[in-house]
């Protein structure tokens, strides 16, 4: 069994990507390194597995489809953080610029057209950290990933499994099924300047497959 956090960072980064041929050949991996997950107990490799099985079950068209309904079309859902924290305020663009320079501070280029905000690439990113700033980030951001995995308990989504292992790994508090999604009206003012995490000195030692040296 896997002590290694950087191959379940990846393996959890990689869950949340949008489904395409190359992920789905790559689930028997990514099965692999979730079951070998010390760091996680039994229920939540579980969870994360059934995941997995459910992202190379069925037709491909079908399990893109629902992805794209999930995490596109809607901000509760969305995988960029900042969506969360200012919406579409003017806040976000000096957030996104931060976030970026503390990527490029570790000497790690973000790759594509995501943002980087991007829950998968923050992940990749915390792939080359230590423990300890793994952990720090995770907790700051843990507002937000705890009210994304409880939206997506509400919808019964086996994507909560990668909200709730975040969480664990950063010793946090889990999900709670039982919470009640604020209304569409308030979920803008309810992280009203709620900052996301802070820049920090970053000090890296593996590139992930979507960050790249400048």
């Amino acid at each position: 069994m896997s002590h290694n956090p950087t191959l379940l960072l990846r393996a959890l980064a990689a869950l949340l990507a949008y489904p395409d041929a190359e992920l789905r050949a790559a689930l028997p991996e990514i099965v692999d390194t979730i079951r070998g997950a010390r760091a996680l107990d039994r229920k939540l490799r579980d969870d994360l597995a059934a995941l997995a099985e459910e992202i190379g079950a069925g037709d491909a068209l079908d399990v893109q489809g629902r992805y794209v309904d999930l995490f596109d079309r809607g901000r509760r859902t969305s995988l960029n953080l900042f969506e969360h924290v200012y919406g579409d305020g003017r806040q976000r663009g000096p957030a996104m610029l931060e976030l970026r320079q503390r990527y490029l501070d570790a000497e790690l280029e973000p790759v594509g057209d995501e943002l980087p905000d991007h829950l998968p690439l923050l992940l990749e990113y915390l792939s080359c950290r230590d423990r300890a700033e793994m952990r720090e980030t995770i907790g700051e951001v843990a507002h937000i990933l705890r009210e994304l995995g409880n939206a997506l308990l509400h919808r019964r989504s086996h994507y909560a499994a990668v909200m709730a292992a975040l969480l664990a790994l950063g010793g946090e508090d889990g999900l709670d099924a039982r919470a009640p999604e604020p209304p569409p009206e308030d979920f803008d003012r309810a992280w009203e300047e709620r900052p996301a995490f802070d820049p920090r000195d970053p000090n890296p030692t593996v590139v992930p497959r979507h960050l790249t040296p400048p």
